[in-house]
């Protein structure tokens, strides 16, 4: 029963902080479109894929992902909850 609790609350926690970071990312780009997923491909948590509008930089695309990566570690170390962001290139 405890491991169903603890599964509960960790699939809770990593919902909290998949639209925490989704709304991050709007906040930072409010053009953007963004997704965030809690599909695993080996030992992450989640996934935030944010596409920026046409003419996003390249040099604004580093920062965003700056940003965006720096709160993920942040979540990480704190409570072990591993989320991968990615920003793509947008459509030219």
């Amino acid at each position: 029963m405890d491991e169903a609790v603890s599964r509960a609350a960790r699939h809770t926690l990593v919902g909290q902080y998949l639209t925490e970071v989704s709304l991050l990312a709007k906040a930072l780009c409010p053009e953007a479109q963004v997704e965030a997923t809690t599909e695993s491909y080996e030992d992450e948590d989640g996934h935030v894929r944010i596409y920026p509008p046409a003419g996003f930089s390249e040099g604004q695309i580093t920062e965003l992902e700056g940003q965006i990566a720096e709160r993920c570690v942040d979540i990480l170390v704190d409570t072990g909850v591993f989320l991968c962001a990615a920003v793509y290139e947008p459509d030219t």
